[in-house]
């Protein structure tokens, strides 16, 4: 049996940590709080509090589930190609737990709050996410499960190789634009340039993906 690491320790601790601020606040919280905010931040339906709990706790579960799918994905991958990076989707598993955990604890403080100022909080981390990603993407080899998953890319090897290349810069360098622009801009208007980004870092790869199959396309 292998022992734990101090990765997975660590791990452990994210994925707690909003379990922990549910349990610690919830006996302080109404029996009626805010569970739904308008693009403002304020709160624009109200409801039990044990909807809260719920959606934590679903959060939760669902990213552990997720973590461990990553871990134990090279023993169930039919191209048997991520026994050669499974630390990439151990890395990928880390992340959505570090995610998932970062909205939960943002569900607890705005029922606690009874406000939520998404675009200050989620927005970055959102950012984040995505050039942790896009750092991610060179190291992923074809699969089925994780990436650019064209048929083109699944079906050719240079072009899932380039295209992730492509894809992993976009993805790093939208992240840190989405970090650090909407920090500085009002709410309507971070969402609008956080939509702007993820659908050119998510179009440019698919498109350039296509191009490749179509210029590199044998002829009879």
């Amino acid at each position: 049996m292998k022992r734990i690491t101090l990765m997975d320790a660590l791990v452990l601790i994210v994925w707690t940590t909003p379990l922990a601020y549910l349990i610690y606040t919830y006996p302080s919280l109404p029996s009626t709080v805010a569970v739904h905010f308008n693009i403002d931040g304020q709160a624009d339906r109200m409801g039990n509090k044990t909807e809260v709990a719920f959606t934590v706790c679903f959060l939760s579960f669902l990213s552990a589930g997720i973590y461990f799918l990553m871990k134990f994905l090279p023993r169930i991958d039919p191209k048997r190609s991520l026994k050669a990076t499974p630390s990439a989707f151990k890395k990928l598993g880390h992340a959505v737990v570090l995610l998932m955990s970062c909205i939960g604890v943002a569900i607890v403080y705005s029922a606690v709050a009874g406000k939520f100022t998404f675009e200050k909080m989620m927005f970055p981390v959102l950012g984040l996410f995505f050039a942790y990603m896009g750092n991610i993407m060179y190291n992923i080899k074809p699969n089925y499960f994780a990436g650019i998953r064209t048929p083109w890319t699944l079906e050719n090897e240079d072009n899932w190789k380039l295209t992730h290349r492509l894809a992993a810069k976009l993805w790093f360098a939208g992240g840190i634009l989405i970090t650090i622009v909407t920090l500085f801009l009002p709410t309507k208007t971070a969402l609008l340039f956080f939509i702007s980004i993820v659908a050119i870092i998510t179009i440019i790869p698919i498109v350039y993906s296509y191009r490749h199959f179509k210029n590199n396309k044998p002829t009879r």
